[in-house]
């Protein structure tokens, strides 16, 4: 869907280059730009590194790629990169504030060269602000860790970066947004991403909780602010979650479980009615969900329509995805794998020689 589209890959860590790995899914030309000697912080993140030496981090948002290793102190590599931004469709960086122009690249400047260019910048807290913006920040800062764990627990982060995983979505939806713009008025555009926007907009209904009450959220552990049933339950054997989103899921619930009390309790027919008396309901649930596998209840829930599923693993949850330890998850997005994580400089020599004609035979 993008292929011939050519993007200029500054960026480094995760946001930046998941969003550029999205793009280069969708068929894009994918070229990256790293520190000669140690390339992408990311690479030296680990153990694990595959039998190449690199890290599984580096490899789960680098694929579709070409490197080149290039220096933006030395003149010869900042001409290079001119050439580079010349021929490029779109550009990503997320470096610091000022960092850019101390080199000699003023992006002002270069859109107004360049008018068809567009170019996206990814900070941690916004273009005005000089902090350094890591996920364990964001999710500290704009609220996750406060709803996420154990009610009289420590605040938690999630498992995953996801606020760089939200933060580079948006900057792939925002590129592309731009580009279809492109092709209606003929300009480029200069758009920026802050992980703390993304990871403040990511709060959705939290958010909207504590703006139409005036509270703060609490943490509800594997519960749900205002969905009861929609919470983990220990089977004879392992965990299961179930989420009742309506009042049709709840009564074919408790009719699957057995549970005549709670099926034929009239105050709760509605989620209302549930949420006030969420001990209860949770208890009770709980005792009938302990007498059986987890395999006897998601056949009866599934075959009633009742949101549920157990507990897995990773590795268990890997079995069903089309997935590798050289490339990674499959796409997201409707694309496809054509190229492994590259090497530091991999293509170095390929690209400056050829620069974006390096991609010609796949055009």
């Amino acid at each position: 869907m993008l292929s011939g589209l050519n993007v200029l890959d500054l960026s480094r860590v995760l946001a930046g280059p998941l969003a550029t790995m999205l793009m280069g899914d969708l068929g894009a030309n994918i070229i990256k730009v790293e520190r000669p000697g140690s390339g992408d912080d990311t690479r030296g993140w680990g153990p694990p590194f595959d039998p190449n030496g690199e890290s599984a981090y580096y490899i789960s948002v680098n694929r579709n790629k070409k490197s080149l290793a290039a220096n933006l102190a030395a003149d010869a590599d900042r001409a290079l990169i001119r050439e580079l931004i010349a021929g490029a469709d779109v550009v990503v960086d997320n470096f610091r504030p000022g960092m850019l122009s101390r080199n000699g690249f003023d992006v002002p400047a270069i859109l107004d060269e360049h008018p068809r260019l567009v170019w996206c910048t990814i900070s941690g807290f916004g273009p005005e602000s000089d902090r350094a913006g890591y996920d364990f920040v964001m999710q500290a800062e704009c609220g996750w860790m406060a709803i996420t764990g154990e009610r009289d627990g420590e605040p938690m982060k999630v498992g995953v970066a996801l606020a760089d995983v939200v933060a580079g979505k948006d900057a792939c939806i925002a590129i592309l947004a731009a580009l279809v713009a492109r092709g209606r008025t003929g300009r480029g555009r200069h758009v920026s991403v802050s992980l703390a926007a993304s990871a403040s907009a990511a709060l959705v209904n939290v958010a909207q909780n504590a703006l139409v009450t005036g509270e703060e959220p609490g943490r509800w552990g594997n519960g749900h602010p205002n969905l009861v049933p929609y919470q983990l339950f220990n089977a004879r054997d392992r965990p299961l979650v179930i989420a009742v989103g309506n009042d049709a899921q709840w009564i074919a619930c408790a009719r699957s479980l057995g549970i005549a009390k709670l099926e034929d309790d009239s105050s709760l027919r509605t989620n209302a009615g549930r949420v006030a008396q969420r001990e209860r309901v949770a208890q009770m649930m709980s005792e009938r969900i302990g007498e059986q596998t987890s395999e006897y209840w998601i056949a009866r829930l599934d075959r009633a329509g009742v949101p549920c599923g157990i507990v897995r693993s990773v590795l268990e949850s890997l079995r069903d995805v089309d997935c590798s330890a050289q490339t990674g998850v499959s796409p997201s997005v409707p694309g496809s794998v054509r190229m492994p994580p590259p090497r530091l400089n991999e293509h170095g020599e390929e690209i400056r020689a050829r620069k974006w004609d390096a991609f010609a035979e796949r055009r």
